[in-house]
Protein backbone atom coordinates (compact mmCIF):
# COMPACT_ATOMS: atom_id res chain seq x y z
CA UNK A 1 0.00 0.00 0.00
CA UNK A 2 1.61 3.39 -0.88
CA UNK A 3 1.12 6.61 1.22
CA UNK A 4 -0.99 9.22 -1.02
CA UNK A 5 0.06 12.50 0.85
CA UNK A 6 -2.59 12.58 3.06
CA UNK A 7 -3.72 11.76 6.51
CA UNK A 8 -6.40 9.03 6.08
CA UNK A 9 -7.29 5.49 7.42
CA UNK A 10 -6.22 3.30 4.74
CA UNK A 11 -8.33 0.30 3.99
CA UNK A 12 -8.03 -2.94 5.26
CA UNK A 13 -8.82 -4.69 2.31
CA UNK A 14 -6.78 -4.71 -0.79
CA UNK A 15 -8.10 -4.15 -4.65
CA UNK A 16 -6.59 -4.29 -7.80
CA UNK A 17 -8.49 -1.23 -9.30
CA UNK A 18 -5.84 0.72 -11.37
CA UNK A 19 -8.03 4.08 -10.58
CA UNK A 20 -7.22 2.91 -6.40
CA UNK A 21 -4.95 5.95 -4.90
CA UNK A 22 -3.86 3.30 -2.68
CA UNK A 23 -3.58 0.12 -4.52
CA UNK A 24 -3.41 1.88 -8.23
CA UNK A 25 -1.43 4.38 -9.77
CA UNK A 26 -4.20 7.29 -9.68
CA UNK A 27 -2.90 10.80 -7.66
CA UNK A 28 -5.13 13.00 -5.69
CA UNK A 29 -5.32 16.75 -5.70
CA UNK A 30 -7.08 20.02 -5.09
CA UNK A 31 -9.84 19.76 -2.65
CA UNK A 32 -10.98 17.35 -0.37
CA UNK A 33 -14.52 17.48 0.29
CA UNK A 34 -16.93 15.17 2.50
CA UNK A 35 -20.65 14.13 1.87
CA UNK A 36 -23.34 11.25 1.51
CA UNK A 37 -23.69 8.86 -0.98
CA UNK A 38 -27.54 8.94 -2.22
CA UNK A 39 -26.55 6.30 -5.18
CA UNK A 40 -24.38 3.69 -5.63
CA UNK A 41 -25.82 1.74 -8.79
CA UNK A 42 -23.12 2.33 -11.50
CA UNK A 43 -20.18 0.15 -11.37
CA UNK A 44 -17.20 1.51 -9.05
CA UNK A 45 -18.81 4.69 -9.07
CA UNK A 46 -21.27 6.44 -6.47
CA UNK A 47 -23.52 10.09 -6.88
CA UNK A 48 -22.44 11.91 -3.24
CA UNK A 49 -24.98 15.31 -2.32
CA UNK A 50 -22.82 17.75 -0.45
CA UNK A 51 -24.91 19.91 1.67
CA UNK A 52 -23.24 23.59 2.37
CA UNK A 53 -23.98 27.24 3.60
CA UNK A 54 -23.52 29.89 1.04
CA UNK A 55 -23.22 34.12 1.95
CA UNK A 56 -25.70 36.58 0.13
CA UNK A 57 -24.34 39.64 0.63
CA UNK A 58 -27.50 41.51 -0.32
CA UNK A 59 -29.30 40.27 2.36
CA UNK A 60 -26.62 39.29 4.78
CA UNK A 61 -27.98 36.22 5.29
CA UNK A 62 -26.71 32.54 4.75
CA UNK A 63 -28.82 30.21 2.27
CA UNK A 64 -28.43 26.60 1.60
CA UNK A 65 -27.17 24.62 -1.50
CA UNK A 66 -26.51 21.65 -2.51
CA UNK A 67 -24.02 20.09 -5.40
CA UNK A 68 -23.86 16.71 -6.46
CA UNK A 69 -20.41 14.81 -7.73
CA UNK A 70 -19.80 11.61 -9.17
CA UNK A 71 -17.25 10.02 -7.47
CA UNK A 72 -14.88 6.73 -8.45
CA UNK A 73 -15.21 4.14 -5.84
CA UNK A 74 -12.50 1.66 -5.40
CA UNK A 75 -13.77 -1.77 -4.14
CA UNK A 76 -11.10 -2.12 -1.21
CA UNK A 77 -13.53 0.85 0.68
CA UNK A 78 -16.75 -0.93 0.11
CA UNK A 79 -18.90 2.19 -0.33
CA UNK A 80 -22.51 1.98 -0.07
CA UNK A 81 -25.82 3.75 -0.01
CA UNK A 82 -26.33 5.77 2.93
CA UNK A 83 -22.67 6.27 3.69
CA UNK A 84 -20.25 9.62 4.90
CA UNK A 85 -17.31 9.59 2.91
CA UNK A 86 -14.21 11.95 2.23
CA UNK A 87 -13.40 12.57 -1.58
CA UNK A 88 -10.44 14.46 -3.17
CA UNK A 89 -10.29 15.46 -6.95
CA UNK A 90 -8.04 13.90 -9.31
CA UNK A 91 -7.67 13.87 -12.46
CA UNK A 92 -10.73 13.06 -15.27
CA UNK A 93 -11.82 9.78 -15.27
CA UNK A 94 -14.47 9.59 -17.33
CA UNK A 95 -16.67 11.92 -18.90
CA UNK A 96 -18.14 13.39 -15.73
CA UNK A 97 -15.67 12.10 -12.65
CA UNK A 98 -12.92 14.07 -11.52
CA UNK A 99 -13.11 12.86 -7.98
CA UNK A 100 -12.17 9.59 -6.21
CA UNK A 101 -13.47 8.16 -2.66
CA UNK A 102 -10.53 8.59 -0.16
CA UNK A 103 -12.11 7.81 3.37
CA UNK A 104 -15.49 6.14 5.03
CA UNK A 105 -16.03 8.35 7.71
CA UNK A 106 -19.20 6.97 8.85
CA UNK A 107 -21.11 3.62 7.34
CA UNK A 108 -25.04 2.82 7.76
Amino acid sequence: MKNIGIEVKEPKKECNDPNCPFHGNLKVRGQMLEGRVVSAKMMRTVVVVRDYLHYNKKYERYEKRRGKYHVHAPDCLEIREGDLIKFMECRPISKTVSFVAIEKVRGD
